[in-house]
């Protein structure tokens, strides 16, 4: 399935994709789960596909107005410097654990939302991230058991403020400015993709492919980061794991490039699908 968040007269909802349109799960499931973390946190994949092969689907996708996938989530752990290339271009050592940081709900936006470049910065930077979203709460999860807790898979680009993440050794004002990072277009969830298959990711700035790699080049891969971030915090639905992203950021080329007002930035992930986002002054 393809699940998404969106509003529909200013209210937010969810449904799910479909060749023929968009099925309104929040109707069709006659509000017994308010929104899609809800949906996931009660075990109802399998009523969701039920309501879906009865249902007629009531907008068509291009029409909504998109919120993130997962508009709530309790946690957004990010992962820096998750891919050799991007460690060796930003000059980081080596280490033996993954490099964890938070993000919060407040800074995100769907699909075909603008992406806001702050009005204190010109150092605006795109992030090609392939996102995972919890489907069961767990602590101290063994990697051996880490798929089992993945409820599906989306797109993400990890807008980066960089002067402002770069004011300390802390990254958190950076990567947390209203608005600048985008989760979308849907969530695939995790029985149309094999645990650990390999998946390709790319990022394009106006139609230039900027980063290009596949998960096997992680250097923590999904099970790791689950195992490890589970150990300090209980994870809950809706929570999610932001992977990582490869080389070809923008600050670490030469001439630097930073994303500016009107550009088209998109984030493709094999399997799963193009997250696309313009720019806008915020």
């Amino acid at each position: 399935m393809k699940l998404i968040s969106f509003l529909n007269d200013d209210k937010a909802t969810y449904g799910a994709v479909t060749t023929d349109g968009v099925v309104d799960l929040g109707l069709g499931l006659g509000g017994k789960y308010p929104d899609l973390k809800e949906l996931i946190a009660a075990d109802a994949l399998e009523e969701a596909r039920r309501a879906i092969s009865t249902s007629t689907p009531s907008w068509r996708f291009e029409d909504l107005q998109l919120l993130p996938v997962i508009p709530n989530p309790g946690k957004i752990f990010c992962i820096g410097h998750n891919y050799e290339e991007h460690r060796l271009e930003t000059k980081r050592e080596k280490t033996a654990h993954p490099t964890v940081f938070l993000r919060y709900a407040e800074s995100q936006v769907g699909h075909q939302q603008p992406m806001l470049r702050p009005r204190e910065s010109t150092m605006f930077d795109y992030e090609g991230e392939i996102a995972i979203v919890i489907g069961k709460p767990g602590r101290r999860i063994s990697e051996a058991e880490a798929w089992s807790y993945v409820a599906g898979y989306s797109c993400y680009n990890e807008g980066s403020v960089r002067d402002w993440q770069w004011h300390t050794s802390q990254f958190g004002p950076g990567k947390n400015f209203f608005r600048t990072g985008a989760f979308g277009p849907w969530l695939v969830t995790a029985d149309e993709i094999a645990p650990g298959e390999t998946l390709s990711l790319s990022t394009r700035l106006n139609g230039e492919v900027m980063q290009h790699t596949d998960t096997s080049k992680m250097i923590f891969p999904i099970p790791r980061l689950i195992a490890y971030c589970s150990t300090f915090l209980p994870l809950a639905p809706g929570d999610v794991f932001v992977t990582g992203t490869p080389g070809g950021v923008g600050a670490k080329r030469t001439p630097p490039v930073f994303m500016k007002d009107g550009d088209l930035v998109e984030v493709e992930v094999g399997r799963i699908g193009v997250l696309r986002n313009t720019i806008a002054a915020g």
